[in-house]
């Protein structure tokens, strides 16, 4: 069982930057894909990026590539999300979310995929 607890958010404003961290339990971190997601009040819980075991593939969202980077310290069990240029429609509670998997290659985009899901953190953006 893997636990996870994702720290970093907060109150910014539009332009500025925020890194969110997620570190994870256990010794077996490096055997997971690794996601963070958003949802904001009345919708749905949408991937913001993803990555894989070993962080040599990454995913963005459409909504946040070229200002959102994803990355991960297997040593430190731990995954990051940059956020760079802040926009107000990036406000939500974001979650870092772990998928075992046994292709070292692979990485999910779809919630219900994932296993195990950090309680979220507020990331607000003002105008």
């Amino acid at each position: 069982q893997v636990q996870l607890v994702e720290s970093g958010g907060g109150l910014v404003q539009a332009g500025g930057s925020l890194r969110l961290s997620c570190a994870a339990s256990g010794r077996t971190f490096s055997t997971y894909a690794m996601g963070w997601f958003r949802q904001a009040p009345g919708k749905e819980r949408d991937v913001v990026a993803a990555i894989n075991r070993d962080g040599g593939d990454t995913y963005p969202a459409n909504s946040v590539k070229g200002r959102f980077t994803i990355s991960r310290d297997n040593a430190k069990n731990t995954v990051y999300l940059q956020m760079n240029s802040l926009k107000p429609e990036d406000t939500a509670v974001y979650y870092c979310a772990a998928k075992e998997t046994s292709y070292k290659g692979a990485l999910y985009t779809i919630p219900r995929l994932y296993d195990y899901w950090g309680q979220g953190t507020q990331v607000t953006v003002s105008s």
